[in-house]
């Protein structure tokens, strides 16, 4: 894997804390306007940072399982998006077209479901990240 530069670290980090305190926050309902701007800051910014790291090795394995980690980034960044909306509702007017029934669909499709999303992009990454660091752990020389 391609390694990061220390301020690339830094940035993935960032991005961590801010998803977790941004999640927290928002939870808890303390200053939710805040907190979801926070935790979408940091899910672009975990997002970006870990997609610019590359593997250029030869192993299938590990190859597929970048790609299941970039699946992963893509379902925390919809997480976000999703956590925003749920605090100020931009794409509940997309459902309002189609009268009291869009408005019960927009809360049964896509009403507090940034969860969901964000479960799965955590759960993702988790599986790919331990997968990753044993797969390449076998490719080195001992």
């Amino acid at each position: 894997m391609y390694k990061l530069s220390k301020l690339q670290n830094i940035l993935l980090s960032l991005g961590a804390l801010l998803m977790v305190v941004g999640a927290c926050l928002f939870v808890v309902q303390c200053g939710r306007q805040i907190a979801c701007w926070v935790f979408l800051v940091g899910t672009v910014l975990f997002a970006v940072i870990q997609s610019m790291q590359q593997y250029e090795g030869r192993n299938l394995v590990v190859r597929r399982l970048k790609r299941i980690m970039n699946v992963s980034d893509l379902l925390i960044l919809l997480s976000g998006i999703l956590m925003v909306d749920t605090q100020y509702n931009f794409l509940l007017p997309l459902f309002r077209l189609h009268g009291s029934e869009g408005y019960y669909a927009y809360i049964e499709y896509v009403y507090n479901k940034w969860v969901v999303l964000l479960l799965i992009g955590a759960l993702l990454q988790l599986y790919t990240t331990y997968r990753i660091s044993g797969e390449l752990g076998q490719d080195e020389p001992k």
